[in-house]
């Protein structure tokens, strides 16, 4: 899987447009729009993102692309504005949870399919805190982000909340699921 390397500045500058997404977002109802002509030219490469918010350590979002359609600065301005207010688990966020929300920004790594036979071969192939995993089954796709591990204590129950979140029996196992696994580049800050 590649590796993502990114400037401090280029990474607070994603955070800033986040930051702006959410607020454009509460109060025209619209991400904000990026001009491109604007940033730096990495920021018009496209990438795969996640942002997800958290406050008080409670998440209240996360919506993010598995894919890398998008320049890397409109994904997070639309992946921003929908984790706020689209994330179908979560209430859309509210004018007084604005303060103190904290951003947290992956890039993820093109996803690596994971060939396997057996449940065991599945979960030998995977690296806990180091791995993100999407599940594709049937039209059907779900992943949990490597931020994620701290919630699990080990691999198969991390696998089996990714397939409770696709729909599926958390017991599932056939060899018609296709799983994929990809990293991320993680960063964050706090917004008050």
């Amino acid at each position: 899987m590649e590796f993502i390397a990114l400037s401090q500045s280029i990474k607070q500058t994603l955070l800033e447009i986040a930051w702006h997404s959410i607020k454009n977002g509460y109060q025209t109802g619209h991400p904000y729009c990026v001009n491109l002509r604007h940033y730096p030219v990495e920021l018009a490469i496209p990438r795969a993102t996640f942002v997800t918010l958290k406050k008080n350590h409670i998440l209240r979002g996360s919506y993010g692309s598995l894919e890398a359609i998008f320049p890397l600065a409109e994904d997070i301005a639309e992946n921003a504005f929908a984790a706020a207010y689209q994330d179908p688990m979560l209430p859309p966020l509210r004018k007084n949870e604005l303060n103190n929300i904290d951003i947290y920004i992956s890039i993820l790594s093109t996803p690596q399919l994971i060939v396997y036979q057996t449940q065991q071969e599945l979960l030998d192939q995977i690296q806990p805190f180091k791995d993100g995993i999407i599940l594709e089954h049937k039209d059907e796709r779900a992943t949990l982000l490597p931020m994620f591990w701290i919630n699990f204590p080990n691999k198969h129950q991390f696998i089996r909340q990714l397939k409770h979140k696709s729909g599926l029996s958390p017991d599932n196992f056939s060899k018609q699921l296709t799983f994929y696994r990809y990293t991320t580049l993680l960063f964050n800050a706090s917004f008050l």
